[in-house]
């Protein structure tokens, strides 16, 4: 587990596993990369903090360009290598953070429950994941900060139906009182490994 530096990632769209590489692996079975996306403040940094180190800070500092923290979690008595990226929300970070889109195998699209403006904007990112990320990438809408319910701007049937238009899973999550975070990341993963043919 643990946060670091970002770095150039293979372009190509293959699930890395020990199988597949014909190599027995000792830390992992299967090597996933996963990009989470949004608006600036929806809480993505803290969202992978909780995952990665379970903590949680108030404190908000905009994530510049992106980051990225890893976490081996157990799937049908296999272990998977979770590699997350943490994008910047910001415009003027877009031509860095869309080159990550490629050979990202899954997708996780964040709004902020109390932002309108954060849930009307995941039809950019979608339309940005259309021209940026392979088609065979998973997808998962997560409304962030559903501890703030007294402060609710998004109704969850509305944001359910949205989901269901494009075909999309979406659940809540509270990056501060831990809601939700490690049933995001585990059932992504989950979708991706039971979509990889190496593992029918």
């Amino acid at each position: 587990m643990g946060c670091g530096g970002s770095k150039e990632e293979s372009n190509s769209f293959s699930v890395t596993s020990s199988s597949s590489r014909g190599e027995a692996h000792p830390e992992y079975d299967m090597l996933l990369k996963i990009l989470v996306i949004g608006d600036s403040g929806v809480g993505k940094s803290c969202m992978l903090l909780r995952f990665a180190d379970n903590r949680f800070t108030d404190s908000y500092i905009s994530t510049i360009g992106v980051d990225f923290c890893i976490r081996t979690i157990e799937l049908d008595g296999k272990k998977i290598k979770l590699q997350i990226w943490d994008t910047a929300g910001q415009e003027r970070f877009k031509t860095i953070t869309t080159s990550y889109y490629r050979g990202a195998h899954g997708l996780i699209i964040v709004y902020d429950i109390t932002s309108m403006d954060s849930f009307n904007s995941i039809k950019r990112w979608l339309i940005d994941v259309d021209r940026f990320a392979s088609p065979s990438v998973l997808k998962l809408i997560v409304g962030n900060k559903c501890d703030l319910n007294n402060k609710r701007a998004v109704d969850f049937k509305v944001a359910k139906k949205f989901s269901d238009e494009y075909n999309i899973p979406i659940l809540e999550t509270s990056a501060k009182d831990s809601t939700g975070i490690d049933d995001a990341f585990t059932r992504l993963a989950a979708d991706i490994k039971k979509s990889n043919p190496v593992n029918k």
